[in-house]
């Protein structure tokens, strides 16, 4: 059963889906840069994220290694640090789930990750994807889809 939403905090993906996380009022971490260095300047304390050294890729490495498995959302194709994250799931030989956000709608990829989840016994599921500087209504995307999701997820474990 999954217990935690972990990303980097990164504004974009990760962020989308710490929020979405929260607002459910479901367990978050992860792992950011020393500093909680993000795009839009230092995470805010709210995100109970661990600092690490090594920059972006180094905290991008520790969540693959933390999580169970990962989801991977991304527009057209991986690139930059999102591409990153598939080749670190491949080295550690992690399961993870690509989401091609032009190609499923919210409703689509809420049941992916729904599948994994359960394929994989996913139990840390790390979230990740571009920046919002890299990909226009990421931030959105992912955190519809992850509302979408942990409502589902939330509701069928209650019952």
């Amino acid at each position: 059963m999954l217990e935690k939403i972990i990303s980097g905090g990164q504004t974009g993906a990760d962020r989308a889906a710490l929020d979405a996380a929260l607002d459910a009022g479901f367990p978050i971490g992860g792992a950011c840069p020393v500093g909680r260095v993000a795009e839009d300047g230092p995470l805010d304390p709210i995100y109970t994220l661990t600092e690490i050294g090594g920059g972006y890729r180094q905290r991008t490495k520790r969540n693959v290694q933390d999580a169970d498995g990962t989801a991977i959302f991304y527009s057209a194709y991986p690139r930059g640090g999102t591409e990153a994250t598939v080749l670190f799931c491949i080295r550690q030989a992690k399961p993870y789930k690509l989401i091609d956000i032009d190609l499923v709608t919210y409703e689509t990829a809420a049941t992916l990750l729904d599948d994994f989840v359960r394929e994989f016994d996913v139990r840390v599921l790390n979230i990740a994807g571009p920046s919002a500087s890299h990909c226009n209504g990421i931030y959105h995307y992912v955190n519809h889809s992850t509302r979408l999701f942990l409502s589902h997820k939330i509701g069928a474990d209650r019952h």
